[in-house]
């Protein structure tokens, strides 16, 4: 039986302040950032830089305002994940042995166990490390573990209590096949606060890569499909190249 944690309201459990996620061409379309303390769910099919996006966001954070950030994942394998992102000139290993940079592999009984505990292990790290930013990698990894619609839709509402109780400005990442596919039900996505969309969408022949803000409590926004690419250095979004697909 997963933990039943008592539920905040929505205009209550969130700061007014914004979280920059030195992403280029992003912070300017969302007025600064991400809301504090936001829960934020970043859709995308194979290949459209999900990690990319969530891991540049916690070493942005690391760099720029030596912030701890916390990955957690049910996939991803950590010695891969880190020889990846050298490329991209992160040095995960690095930021791990300074202590801003935490990573985190749970396997199904894990996650069931830090629902029932009501955090544990997770919740300790972060009141310890004081950490500020957190990436969960993938929730749709996380949904796949529960058999019926009733229990995963209740373990992803505590799974999003949880993430509240902590405090922390977090990106959720989803698997989306293609674009307007949905992926949870209409209940769980109006429970987080921004759906921010990428796309590697291909197109007489060729692939272009764009992404679109589908929804970000009390931000004003753009409605359009943009540009994007994936440098060396990261994501790089162009707010100005308008995508048609």
């Amino acid at each position: 039986m997963i933990n039943k944690i008592m539920r905040i309201g929505t205009e209550t459990r969130r700061n007014h302040g914004r979280v920059q996620t030195y992403i280029p061409g992003f912070d300017g379309l969302v007025q600064g950032g991400l809301k504090e303390k936001s829960i934020n769910l970043l859709l995308g099919g194979a290949g459209t830089g999900k990690t990319i996006f969530a891991i540049q966001f916690l070493v942005n954070g690391i760099i720029n305002n030596n912030e701890t950030g916390i990955y957690i994942t049910f996939e991803e394998k950590k010695e891969k994940l880190f020889s990846d992102m050298i490329g991209m000139g992160w040095d995960l290993a690095r930021y791990e042995k300074e202590g801003k940079f935490i990573f985190m592999e749970y396997n199904p009984e894990q996650v069931k166990k830090m629902l029932i505990e009501g955090g544990g292990t997770v919740e300790s790290m972060i009141s310890k490390s004081n950490v500020k930013r957190m990436v969960i990698d993938s929730i749709t990894s996380f949904a796949l573990l529960y058999k019926d619609e009733l229990t995963r839709k209740e373990a992803a509402l505590s799974l999003f209590d949880l993430i509240n109780s902590w405090g922390c400005t977090a990106i959720l990442t989803a698997q989306q096949i293609s674009k307007g596919e949905e992926i949870f039900s209409t209940t769980l996505e109006f429970e987080v606060d921004s759906i921010i969309v990428l796309y590697n969408a291909r197109q007489k022949g060729t692939r272009k890569r764009a992404f679109e803000i589908l929804k970000m409590r009390g931000t004003k926004h753009p409605l359009t499909t943009m540009g994007m690419d994936i440098t060396h250095v990261g994501i790089e979004l162009k707010p100005s190249k308008i995508v048609e697909f």
